[in-house]
């Protein structure tokens, strides 16, 4: 003999919850924006520790410690222009070009980069 019982307002747990795939971007990020981030995260490297100057990280790098210097300049923008650069898609950032960037890090005051930024990239 067989009994069939039912527990009224019991709750089914679900067998199987779908879940959406990541978002993968669908460009590869600009080439501007891929240096600024390898800036940072040179400094990262170098403020740990990890490696004790500029000269020794240009030397594992394979790249000269003039090149590494260029690169490293980026970090003097304003966080403004930075956060622009970092997110920008990659059809704005084929007018954002590396060497424009650094003359206007050259300058020492983010007010003025600004300035300079608006006046050389969104006209």
């Amino acid at each position: 003999m067989k009994i069939n019982f039912t527990v009224p307002f019991r709750r089914v747990a679900p067998t199987a919850i779908a879940v959406a795939p990541p978002i993968e971007p669908q460009e590869r990020a600009p080439r501007i924006a891929r240096l600024l981030a390898l800036a940072h995260k040179l400094d990262a490297i170098v403020r740990a520790g990890e490696i004790s100057d500029y000269a020794q990280l240009a030397r594992l790098g394979g790249i000269s410690p003039a090149r590494l210097t260029q690169i490293m300049v980026l970090l003097h923008l304003a966080p403004a222009i930075q956060e622009y650069i970092l997110f920008v898609s990659a059809a704005d950032a084929r007018f954002v070009t590396e060497l424009a960037l650094r003359k206007i890090a050259r300058q020492p005051r983010w007010d003025r980069q600004r300035e300079l930024f608006e006046q050389t990239f969104k006209n």
